[in-house]
Order: C-alpha cells, then structure tokens, then sequence
C-alpha cells in the first residue's frame, strides 16, 4: 500500500522561530551564571516592538534587553528596509518571580516535575538520525536555504523561510519524494523564474539524494511570485508556536507544552527529550524499528505517573517486556534527567533551529545498548 506523509521546517528568520531563539539565548545567559535559574520566558514580536514576558527566578544578573537586540541583528534583520531590525525596535520587558506554589516542588534538594504534563519521545530507524525522513530533509532544506543566504551565494534572500517535504511510503518504507515547497524571503529586484532555479540548483539538488527524486517530484516555490515582506513584519512571532517543526514533523505525537525558553524543571523539556534519549537507544538496540513513548507527570512529584510505549507492530519482543527493560536501564524522574543529559548547562540556543532532536545533543546518545540487550532473555 503507497501512502503520502509531510513534514515542513522553518528557517530561523522565521517570525516564531525569532521569537523562540530570543527566549532560548536569554535562558542560556541565565544558566552560563546560575545553573539552578528557573526560566519560563516566552517573546511576542510584530513590525512595532517585541515583548518579552514571563517567570525567572535567578541570582545571575542579565541584560535582556541586549540580548534580545543581538538575537534579532545575528538572525539578519538589521535594515530598516526589512521593517524590523534590531538595533531600533522597541523592546518591551515584563518579568516576574517564579511562583513559589511552583518553586517548592522543583528546589534544589527535591526537584519534582515543574508542572503536570505528558510529553512524547520517538525514534524510528528509517535515517542515520533515528527520524523521519520527512522532517529530516525538511530540516535539512531549511538548513540549506540560511546556508545560501548568509554565504551569499544566493545574494537577493533574506532571512524568512519555510520547507516542506512530502514522501511516498509503499509497505511502510520511504520509496520516493512526491513533493517539495520552498518559500524563500527575497529582494524585490528578483523574478520568480530567477528565483525557481537558484533554489533547485543550490539548495535543493544539494540535499535531496537522486534516488528519491523522479521525473514525477514537484517543485512548488515561492508559488505567490512574491515574498518579500517576511519576519516579523509580515506576521506576529511567538515563542512556542512551532512545535512540530522542532519534534518530528507530525510522524509522532506532541505533548502539552513547548520546549523554548524553558529551564529543564519543566518536563515539558526535559521528560520530552529523555523520551527521545529512550526511544532512540530502543531502537538502537533493535527492541524495535520504531517506537513511540509517552510519559506523564503531576507537579512536585520526582516519579511519573505513566509511561506507555508504541512501537507499531515493530517490535521483536513483547512490549511488555519492553517497557520493564525501559524501567530498568532508565530512570524517569525530573532529577535524574536534568543530571543524565547534563540540561543545566547552556546549551539550548543549540536546539532551537531547525529541530530539537537529531543535532549533537546530550539526549542523542546511545550510550545504553549493551545494557538494555543484557535484559533479553
């Protein structure tokens, strides 16, 4: 049976994705002094200012508003011809204290989980990174398309950018890409033919394997003639609004909570990456072709409260038996995982681009395959 799955990728210009990093470099400037910082900061940005809201409990001293304008000028909106630039925007801060009905169930003595919540993890053997091909070329377009810009080897783009990817499965595996949309910002100066060609020869053909391609595959780019007006300017940013993009491009579910600007207290984060460092060593240790787990907390407590697993018929041993290895080898509380994946360290401006999982991460190791094959029978 041939079925059709898309995934898409944004670039970081991309008025969420400014939104995102903003929050994520002022989490990183927090923890670069205080590992024990608690952050939940999220960013709203429109051509006429930015807004930054939220919780943070620290003794590390910031400046917010220079890490913000810093955020916003290395993305490259710095003209007043793009209509948000970062030297000028007004910033607008609005910060308070973590509550302390929350603090006393994440302090340093008893870190329970910051909040309920459920989050997902998933891997799946189909690429070297343990994700779906869908949203591993969507990535690696979106990647591809900043490349060319900030090289300037495509000299009329500018920062905003989307990717889509769409792949044909027969049986279960990937045969083909049916389809590719590309929706590059540019100057005006260009035509949309000039522009169609760039992109195929520069960032297309660069990353799509020939294989996967066909006299078939359709190239929808640019397909207004027009993007010029992009970022913030043309649409409101927001922190958290991408979070298919940053997980698995819809091939597995999400949980209640997005990652940006949040400290690893909050499981919203740290449970879902865990979850992706389970899931991938499963795999990896062939427990599975693929596997979906869920895990679920309630606030203050240092356990969860459920862990259900998926692995779509994949598996070569029962599930059950799965998951008892899984509660074995791992070990699911909110302590544990900050201090295993190492999540009090300034790392997160790493992950906010193009995808949370599949980078050079703490969560991507795979590190516990022998000891999760020493519980097979």
């Amino acid at each position: 049976m041939k079925k059709l799955f898309t995934s898409e990728s944004v670039t970081c210009g991309h008025p969420d994705k400014v939104c995102d990093q903003i929050s994520d470099a002022i989490l990183d400037a927090y923890l670069s002094q205080d590992p024990y910082a608690k952050v939940a900061v999220e960013v709203c940005a429109n051509r006429h200012e930015v807004i930054i809201m939220g919780e943070i409990s620290s003794t590390a001293e910031v400046d917010i508003e220079e890490i913000a304008r810093k955020t916003i000028l290395h993305i490259g909106y710095d003209s007043d011809e793009l209509n948000f630039n970062g030297n000028t925007i007004p910033i607008r801060i609005d910060l308070q204290k973590q509550s302390p009905d929350i603090a006393q169930g994440v302090n340093q003595e008893h870190t329970g989980a910051g909040d309920q919540g459920m989050v997902f993890g998933y891997a799946t053997q189909e690429t070297e990174s343990y994700l779906p091909l869908p949203i591993y070329y969507a990535h690696q377009l979106a990647q591809q398309l900043e490349k060319v810009r900030r090289e300037k080897i495509i000299s009329y783009l500018r920062p905003d950018g989307k990717t889509q990817v769409t792949v044909e499965y027969e049986n279960g595996k990937p045969i083909r890409i049916d389809s590719i949309v590309i929706a590059a910002q540019h100057n005006p100066n260009v035509t949309n033919d000039v522009m169609h060609q760039d992109i195929i020869e520069n960032v297309i053909n660069p990353v799509i394997p020939s294989h996967l391609l066909d006299s078939n595959t359709k190239y929808y780019i640019n397909q207004t003639g027009r993007f010029v007006l992009g970022g913030p300017a043309a649409d409101t940013g927001l922190t958290g609004r991408k979070i298919i993009v940053d997980t698995y491009g819809g091939y597995s579910r999400h949980g209640g909570g997005a990652f940006s600007g949040k400290d690893a207290t909050k499981v919203d984060r740290s449970g879902a990456y865990y979850a992706r460092y389970v899931a991938k060593n499963i795999v990896a240790a062939n427990l599975a072709k693929e596997i979906e787990i869920q895990i679920a907390y309630v606030i203050g407590f240092d356990k969860p409260i459920s862990i259900h697993i998926d692995t779509h018929h994949t598996n070569t041993i029962e599930e059950e038996k799965i998951l008892d290895i899984m509660t074995k080898v791992f070990d699911f509380s909110p302590k544990n995982m900050i201090t295993e994946l190492s999540l009090q360290q300034p790392i997160y401006t790493k992950t906010t681009c193009y995808g949370h999982f599949g980078k050079n991460l703490p969560w991507e190791r795979i590190d516990k395959v022998a000891e999760i094959q020493s519980w097979l029978p």
